[in-house]
């Protein structure tokens, strides 16, 4: 597994990925999914390497996976984590436990952030059990907080601090 920056290239496999009918339910409804904006996106990421990332995951040579930060909010360092998606011939690996673990130590140690939070979908099970697995502190539940699929979903909230590693 290696854990890189998105390139220009990649585009095309993060829309596929992305719009995938068993990855896209569980996305943010705003997430950029279309590949003009997963360009800007890309570019951003090149452009301000410390505050926004766009990764893909690679196994073998072979993308594999994404996922993103953003950062930078005021002194305190904190990131916002998200967008962890790994096509369905790749799951049940570890695969995503493994970049994970890779991505939190890169934010870190490398860009030197002091909090990592993420918030998940309260109907999203496999990544409500990812995070729990990985480390992740459960901080709250904003019930009903999100129109998704026709209903009302919580969006749990995690929060991870280098000492919790």
């Amino acid at each position: 597994m290696r854990l890189r920056r998105a390139r220009v290239e990649d585009a095309d496999f993060l829309v596929e990925l992305l719009t995938h009918e068993e990855v896209e339910p569980y996305l943010s409804a705003i997430s950029v999914k279309d590949r003009e904006g997963i360009v800007a996106a890309i570019e951003r990421s090149e452009r301000e390497p410390e505050a926004f990332g766009l990764f893909v995951i690679e196994v073998d040579g072979r993308p594999a996976g994404t996922m993103r930060f953003e950062g930078g909010f005021g002194p305190s360092r904190i990131a916002r984590l998200g967008g962890l998606a790994i096509p369905p011939d790749f799951r049940g690996r570890g695969l995503g436990d493994e970049a994970a673990c890779a991505f939190q130590r890169h934010l870190f140690e490398d860009l030197g952030f002091h909090r990592l939070e993420a918030e998940v979908y309260g109907f999203n099970e496999r990544s409500l059990a990812h995070a729990e697995r990985n480390g992740w502190v459960r901080e709250g539940v904003k019930r009903k907080a999100y129109w998704r699929h026709g209903d009302w979903a919580d969006g749990v909230v995690f929060g991870l601090l280098a000492e919790d590693l």
